[in-house]
């Protein structure tokens, strides 16, 4: 009996941590991206989510593409006038 309790026990602190480090991880995945966002008129390149884009920024905000790597967000920037040019959200 103690060590069917004992068991049980071990197994609910498993299912706890598990749980919260998926919730915690959850969270993040977004964030890992890059963004290449039209904000105001100007194109940026960041690691913000949409929401903090506008947060930060104003409601004239638009994600244009999104990217795993800076490197990959920044050439696309690039290749469409670079940071800091005029875009639109449309």
């Amino acid at each position: 009996m103690k060590k069917d309790r004992i068991t049980v026990l071990a197994l609910n602190a498993l299912l706890l941590i598990t749980l919260t480090a998926a919730v915690a991880t959850a969270g993040r995945l977004d964030d890992s991206k890059y963004r290449v966002f039209c904000a105001n008129g100007k194109m940026e390149v960041e690691q913000r989510t949409l929401e903090q884009e506008k947060n930060a920024r104003g409601s004239n905000v638009c994600v244009l593409a999104e990217f795993d790597y800076l490197s990959d967000a920044e050439k696309y920037a690039e290749n469409h006038g670079g940071k800091g040019s005029d875009c639109n959200c449309r």
